[in-house]
């Protein structure tokens, strides 16, 4: 496979990817941090730790979530870099 070929599947693999990315990595950033505002004011709110570790109430992912949101933070990161060093020019 050429380098033109593989910087375009790169672009394309990260195109799609970082959307459906995205969404789980500010779920779990924005329930940390709101919790522990929250925590500094002395209010416990134990269910949006549950969000945090994947527990959406019907839709159980904790044991899954730590390997997805890694396995998406890593593919992004990879074809991110992949295009920033490599440009398709």
């Amino acid at each position: 496979m050429s380098q033109r070929q593989l910087s375009r599947r790169a672009r394309k693999v990260h195109r799609w990817l970082v959307p459906i990315a995205a969404l789980p990595l500010l779920i779990t950033a924005g329930t940390g941090s709101l919790y522990s505002l929250l925590l500094q004011q002395e209010i416990d709110a134990f269910w949006l730790l549950k969000i945090h570790t994947g527990n959406f109430g019907v839709l159980n992912l904790q044991p899954v979530y730590p390997m997805l949101l890694g396995t998406l933070t890593i593919i992004v990161t990879v074809s991110g870099a992949f295009m920033l060093l490599k440009p398709s020019r």
